[in-house]
């Protein structure tokens, strides 16, 4: 078995870690007992070469053959983790460009080829999975690998081991040279779509589907069974997939790109398995976190798992009408039948189905979300995080928003609330919490002017005045013992005197001191846009910082660039400098390429009226998109789109 392995430079070659000198040892600890080390063995080898990929290091073609070696030596105990690292290899060689990869992969994977396909025919059912694995996502053309594919699947019983063969007989005969049996390998691919066992009719259609996109609507009936056959069980022991239900659900989900929501409202319909069930919401979430039209056809077989039996998918369903908000509003009655559900859910600890219909209601602005908030402003127990909570990507989570941002949502009823939202400000030791519901009484308004004079208290209290004065200057109203506190605060520098010259302002006070902190910060600071913000609120008062705002706006920080065309459009009603920059920040969001500095890039140019019209026109197919407009995943997928959709209706509005 380690014929040649002292002959290999290890130290000269290198892996994820440096050099390769590590390497020759933990090959040979892979085949020596006991089990347990040598698996541990098998893990780090992987580690090292492998990690996360993104490339082939010099190391792993001269660890090839001895791989191959442990994988098909019967006695390895770790054999089949050994055989998935040479399978991580095979596919991420086939996938990074040639600058990531080592010259010495490609005529050392040659060389290693046949025993490759040598393990098709091992005794283990388990490598020979691995082995078709390997075949159907290495780079090897198809000539080389369909004749032992071939021969393999006319002798293989195993139903685990012959979708793994399908998947890789039918990525092979698309792989060119294909050979004179491509057409005999996909001829037998074709013959499944009708076969009696429902699994290897989805893996014909999954890997049918590359060549024939429209075939997985055709197979949408064969697709359903499928998935929702006890069957599906087999596909968590395929190398391939390695999933149970939900993944195979969501690996099929995949074959209907776009906004196609017939394939989920197939999975939504019911099933006696409740790992099907909770699948099913999950593969909805996904589909309505990208895509706006699903949404009617799915709410009804949403509502109805809000009675289900278990407590997992009853949170997931009130969770995803949180999501869809005023448009789900028609089934707050059956939501707010959940209020007493303290039943907690098991994917997520400390949240109840209760949570969640509490912040389905006060995304549908039902005032019966009223008794609960206010409880968990007093302390009750909750599964609603003390600090905002943010995913990226494509993915729908299912998750409660911290406290702040359902009650933010709830300025229709900030006199019942205002009361509750101040005794928590004043006793929360948690500044995220702090500074959270400063953040909901700035954004109700006038709206909580109550809520004056108990913040002119916390202005006193060095914890508290800096949410005290966020939230004074978000109302609005002024007040002079307010004033007179933030005043002497001006002087303390930094961002504490940005603050407090801002809220000073806000609260009824003169230019000169805001204009004296906020002038400066906001045109000569490393990170001017937080004091920009700040300075467009005083308008005409800031013309004097007309040439430094000028400049600001080709800075090179988008940011920078929106924020100051902002403040010097306030100040001078300037078009000439500010357009350009205002235009060049929502130019993508045409196209629905959406980033976070594009609202108040649309809220600056409503502001502007007519004069924006350029923009109007730019932004004028927006409303149709169908797809999300959004800056990431989960719950804020829903609420940026809304908000971005309000500001763009905003502006076409105030430009016609």
């Amino acid at each position: 078995m380690w014929e040649g392995l002292d002959e290999v430079d290890w130290a000269g070659l290198e892996h994820n870690y440096g050099s390769a000198r590590d390497l020759s040892g933990l090959l040979r600890r892979c085949a020596r007992p006991p089990a347990d080390q040598a698996e541990y063995a098998a893990e780090e080898v992987l580690n090292l070469l492998f990690h996360q990929g993104g490339w082939i290091c010099s190391a792993a073609p001269a660890a090839l053959p001895f791989l191959l070696r442990l994988a098909a030596h019967p006695d390895v105990p770790c054999r089949r983790t050994v055989l998935d690292l040479v399978s991580m290899l095979a596919a991420e060689a086939a996938q990074v460009p040639a600058r990531s990869k080592d010259p010495g992969w490609a005529p050392a994977w040659e060389r290693a080829l046949p025993d490759v396909l040598a393990l098709l025919a091992d005794p283990d059912p388990r490598i020979r999975r691995g082995a078709a694995d390997t075949i159907a996502d290495c780079e090897s053309p198809g000539e080389a690998t369909l004749p032992a594919l071939l021969r393999c699947w006319h002798t293989e019983d195993d139903l685990a081991t012959r979708l793994d063969l399908v998947l890789a007989l039918g990525r092979s005969a698309l792989r060119e040279p294909a050979g004179a049996r491509a057409a005999e390998a996909l001829a037998l691919v074709r013959g499944l779509l009708g076969h009696p066992e429902p699994q290897l009719r989805l893996a014909a259609v999954q890997v049918l589907a590359v060549s024939d996109p429209d075939l997985p609507t055709r197979a949408l009936d064969d697709l359903l069974v499928a998935v929702r056959d006890p069957s599906v069980a087999v596909w968590r022991h395929t190398s391939s997939v390695e999933n149970g239900t939900m993944g195979v659900q969501h690996w099929t989900a995949g074959l209907f790109p776009g906004a196609s929501a017939t394939f989920v409202r197939g999975l939504l319909a019911d099933h006696p398995d409740p790992e099907h069930r909770i699948g099913a919401l999950a593969q909805a979430g996904e589909l309505l976190v990208k895509w706006r039209s699903p949404a009617r056809d799915l709410l009804p077989a949403l509502a109805a798992r809000l009675d289900d039996p278990v407590a997992e998918v009853r949170y997931r369903a009130a969770e995803l009408l949180a999501c869809l908000g005023p448009s789900a509003a028609a089934h707050a009655d059956a939501v707010a039948g959940l209020l007493d559900d303290d039943a907690a859910r098991t994917a997520r600890a400390g949240e109840t189905v209760a949570d969640a219909a509490l912040w389905a209601l006060a995304r549908m602005n039902d005032p019966r979300c009223l008794p609960g908030l206010i409880a968990c402003l007093a302390g009750a127990p909750s599964g609603f995080p003390p600090a905002a909570q943010y995913f990226g990507g494509d993915f729908h989570h299912p998750s409660l928003p911290a406290l702040h941002e359902a009650l933010v949502l709830l300025p229709d009823h900030a006199g019942t609330l205002v009361p509750a939202v101040c005794d928590r400000l004043g006793t929360a030791t948690d500044p995220r919490v702090r500074n959270g519901l400063a953040e909901v009484l700035a954004a109700w308004g006038p709206a909580a002017e109550a809520a004056v004079p108990r913040l002119t208290g916390l202005l006193e209290d060095e914890r508290t005045w800096a949410s005290a004065a966020t939230a004074l200057a978000g109302i609005g109203v002024a007040d002079t013992a307010a004033r007179d506190l933030l005043l002497t605060r001006t002087a303390t520098g930094g961002a504490d005197a940005e603050l407090a010259a801002w809220a000073y302002w806000r609260l009824g006070g003169e230019p000169g001191p805001a204009l004296a902190v906020l002038g400066p910060a906001a045109t000569e600071g490393d990170h001017p846009h937080p004091a920009l913000r700040k300075l467009a609120d005083l308008g005409p008062h800031a013309a004097g910082h007309a040439d430094r705002l000028r400049r600001l706006t080709t800075a090179s920080d988008a940011w920078t660039r929106v924020r100051a065309a902002h403040a010097l459009w306030a100040a001078t009603g300037d078009t000439a400098h500010t357009l350009e920059p205002l235009l060049a920040a929502v130019r993508p969001l045409a196209e629905g390429i959406c980033l976070p500095v594009m609202l108040p890039a649309v809220r600056c140019l409503t502001l502007m009226g007519r004069a924006a019209r350029p923009a109007a026109h730019l932004l004028s197919a927006v409303p149709a998109l169908d797809e999300r407009l959004r800056f990431g995943g989960g719950r804020r997928a829903f609420t940026d789109d809304e908000s971005l959709r309000a500001a763009v209706d905003d502006l076409l509005a105030a430009a016609s």
